[in-house]
């Protein structure tokens, strides 16, 4: 309130002062923003030229706080070139500093989440860019920036430390979930037996893509476009199975059945020629390892059974596989005459009511009226 009433003072006094500062502001506010023009068309150019993106993230997190910082930079000179008191001068010098720190703060944990998200998988040993290990680098750019700006203000930084590290307790009891999630995320992101990109299965029955390891959860893209979202205490602690380690290839099993009338040799020749049309024809094939025939499970309660055997890219391509696979082998079986059998039964009835259905197999249908051994009495109905 006194710095107000000698701002007033001024302005009664003699209003002509602030004419010079306003035009110190405008001008200085103005040279900012032709600063700023320069330094973005630079990197834009620099970024065209050498067509990677050091240039294009740097802009991108300068593009903002160049103008908050022309606009201190202004108030800054502008205040300084005034007659103001001493007092006014310098709490308002402070107050830009921390300004311009905040800023700095925002514009370093902007650019921190880029570079990790850009160069992250390039560096050798580094943790694999998730939704996890951005927050972990911009929240370490936010404590150092609150240290700072706590620092320019005088405050003893000691005795907070020393707060924080006995009310960390407190907090931790608090929030034993949040951080076990935390911690369980930090450690899958360690291990790398779960990537991003990579198809897994739990032993509860989720299963998918994993998209993304935040601190809290991890996010699983299903087949059917569907987000799971998975704890990450669950998946720490769950049986999972990766279809992507240690290698992408996978293979699969195509089961077919034909009657018993068919010669095993034959079917299995069929197959095998068979194969090699497949593996030009269909793409999700693989050629090497070349496809395999086995005659097994073999003698099945109606039918012969072989098992066809391939590999494939990508867990997600075996079904396209072996759809063409299956429309190929009927298609050919129908050309050779080599039947695909349905299930089918022999039951064999002894007891009572297997003598009274071989009496009447030897005497003819049993007629109305005619009591049949072991039979069930029958039930008239009643006009």
């Amino acid at each position: 309130m006194k710095s107000l009433q000698l701002v007033l003072e001024t302005l009664q006094r003699d209003p002509m002062e602030l004419a010079w500062p306003l035009i110190v502001l405008v001008l200085t506010f103005l040279a900012g923003l032709v600063i700023r023009r320069l330094i973005l068309r630079t990197l834009d150019v620099w970024s065209a030229h050498t067509r990677n993106r050091p240039g294009a993230i740097l802009a991108d997190a300068l593009r903002g706080p160049l103008i908050i910082w022309a606009v201190i930079a202004a108030v800054h000179f502008s205040i300084q070139s005034s007659d103001l008191p001493e007092k006014i001068t310098a709490s308002g010098a402070k107050f830009l500093l921390v300004l311009w720190m905040i800023s700095l703060t925002l514009m370093c944990m902007r650019l921190a989440g880029a570079i990790v998200r850009h160069y992250g998988n390039q560096a050798p040993g580094a943790l694999p860019v998730t939704g996890l290990t951005q927050t972990l680098a911009q929240l370490t750019v936010v404590v150092l920036g609150i240290l700072l700006i706590l620092s320019a203000l005088d405050f003893k930084i000691t005795p907070i430390l020393t707060a924080l590290g006995v009310g960390g307790l407190a907090v931790a009891l608090a929030l034993q979930d949040t951080l076990s999630n935390l911690f369980s995320g930090f450690y899958v992101a360690v291990a790398r037996q779960v990537r991003l990109g990579d198809y897994i299965k739990l032993n509860s029955g989720e299963e998918g893509y994993v998209t993304d390891i935040g601190w809290r959860t991890t996010m699983v893209r299903s087949l059917a476009n569907n987000l799971i979202l998975i704890p990450n205490a669950k998946l720490a602690q769950a049986i999972v199975t990766n279809f992507h380690l240690p290698d992408k290839r996978l293979s699969v099993s195509v089961p077919v059945s034909v009657s018993y009338d068919a010669d095993p040799d034959h079917v299995e020749a069929i197959l095998k020629d068979l194969l090699h049309t497949a593996v030009r024809d269909i793409p999700e094939i693989l050629a090497d390892p070349a496809p395999s025939v086995s005659f097994d499970p073999g003698f099945g309660e109606f039918s012969l059974g072989f098992t066809i055997g391939f590999q494939v890219e990508e867990f997600s391509r075996q079904f396209a596989a072996k759809a063409a696979l299956r429309k190929l082998v009927l298609r050919r079986f129908r050309q050779e005459g080599i039947a695909i059998p349905l299930p089918a039964r022999t039951v064999y009835l002894e007891g009572a009511d297997a003598l009274a259905l071989r009496a009447g197999e030897r005497n003819g249908p049993v007629g109305q009226g005619q009591a049949v051994p072991g039979a069930l009495p029958q039930r008239k109905d009643r006009s």
